[in-house]
């Protein structure tokens, strides 16, 4: 496996004065909608499909081809996906999204909405509470194993940096963009 390749948003932004710079963002359509760099484009990693990607690039299959997230994570897994079929000048964003608004480099914002990560502690919390509060009532051993069950998935996640119960709640009706718009500002 190759090395895998970094670059921050400031030697980015020097490139992009330069150089046709492809940006892709790998976050959800939601997290996208919310804030995004200008020139970036959205395709969760979770759909994303390097060899269809690859094909749209056209001419520019040789040039660099940016991963941008939230924070670099999803970027790298991104980043992998390109390397497992065959794609080696895939360069992930330090920082991500994060970092570029920190820059002051161009970004479009949309309308706020709840991170995912926020999500997924509020229903944890939710169904832990629930779940002791009605083993305590009932008397009724087995209902703790809700909140075990949910406290070895938060682990799983923790661990793996693979989320069910976020993967679930991307999915959701709320989650879910339709075209609205947007404004660029920096």
């Amino acid at each position: 496996m190759a090395q895998s390749q970094t670059i921050s948003v400031q030697q980015l932004a020097e490139r992009d004065g330069q150089e046709k710079v492809d940006i892709i963002d790998v976050r959800t359509p939601l997290e996208f909608r919310e804030v995004h760099a200008n020139v970036a484009r959205n395709i969760p990693v979770d759909v994303l499909d390097p060899h269809t990607v690859m094909k749209e690039r056209n001419g520019s299959a040789g040039e660099p081809l940016y991963v941008i997230c939230r924070s670099g994570t999803r970027g790298a897994k991104a980043q992998q996906k390109f390397a497992n079929a065959g794609y080696e000048n895939v360069i992930n964003i330090e920082g991500g999204t994060e970092a570029w608004v920190a820059a002051g480099l161009p970004v479009v914002r949309g309308k706020k909405a709840m991170s995912l990560e926020r999500q997924v502690r509020i229903a944890a919390g939710f169904i832990v509470l629930v779940g002791s509060v009605a083993a305590m009532v009932t008397g009724n051993v087995y209902l703790v194993g809700t909140p075990a069950f949910v406290g070895a998935g938060l682990m799983f996640a923790g661990i793996t940096d693979t989320c069910g119960m976020g993967m679930l709640l991307a999915r959701m009706p709320w989650n879910q963009v339709t075209n609205g718009s947007c404004s660029t500002v920096k």
